[in-house]
C-alpha cells in the first residue's frame, strides 16, 4: 500500500498494531520526550486512553517520526511552529523541551516564534515567549533540561 494511504486504512480497516513499528516509536518518542515521563504516561493509561497510548505512539512516534527522511532536530522545529500554529499550549511545551533535547537553540526557537506571530497572530507569539521564558529560566535554575515535566504531572493510581 503507497505510504500516503497507510493512515486512512489503519484507521479504518481496524488493523491490529504494528509491533515493530510500536517499538520504533517508543524508541523515538523516548529520546524526544525523556523515557520517564513516556514510561509514566504509559504506565498510567487506562482502559479508556490505553489504545489512544498506543496509537500516538505507533503511528505518531513511529510513522510519523520513524520515517528518517527528515532529522530530529528538523522536525522538532516543524512541531513547533505547527503546535503553536494550533494553539495547544501545554503540549507545545512538551514538544519546546522535546526541541532543546533535539539541539534545536534559543535563536533558533525566538525566529520561530517571530515567525510564529507574524503568521499565526501576537497572541500566540506572545503565550509562546512567555513559556519558553519560563521554561528557560527552570533550565537555567537547573542547569539541565528537566524530563520530569512537573506541570504535566499524571495523577497517580491510588
Amino acid at each position: 500500500m503507497p505510504r500516503k494511504f497507510w493512515a486512512f486504512s489503519y484507521c479504518n480497516e481496524g488493523r491490529g498494531m504494528d509491533k515493530e513499528l510500536f517499538e520504533k516509536g517508543l524508541a523515538k518518542r523516548k529520546s524526544v520526550l525523556g523515557a520517564e515521563y513516556v514510561e509514566r504516561s504509559l504506565a498510567q493509561a487506562t482502559d479508556f486512553n490505553r489504545p489512544f497510548q498506543e496509537l500516538v505512539t505507533e503511528f505518531a512516534w513511529g510513522f510519523g517520526w520513524g520515517d528518517e527522511t527528515l532529522n530530529q532536530k528538523t522536525r522538532s522545529m516543524l512541531n513547533v511552529a505547527m503546535i503553536a500554529a494550533l494553539n495547544r499550549m501545554t503540549e507545545w511545551e512538551l514538544h519546546l523541551r522535546g526541541a532543546l533535547n533535539n539541539g534545536v537553540t534559543r535563536e533558533e526557537i525566538q525566529s520561530i516564534l517571530h515567525h510564529v506571530a507574524i503568521y499565526c497572530g501576537m497572541p500566540v507569539g506572545v503565550e509562546c515567549f512567555r513559556i519558553a521564558q519560563r521554561v528557560f529560566s527552570e533550565i537555567d535554575g537547573l542547569g539541565l533540561i528537566p524530563v520530569t515535566y512537573p506541570h504535566l504531572t499524571l495523577p497517580t493510581k491510588a
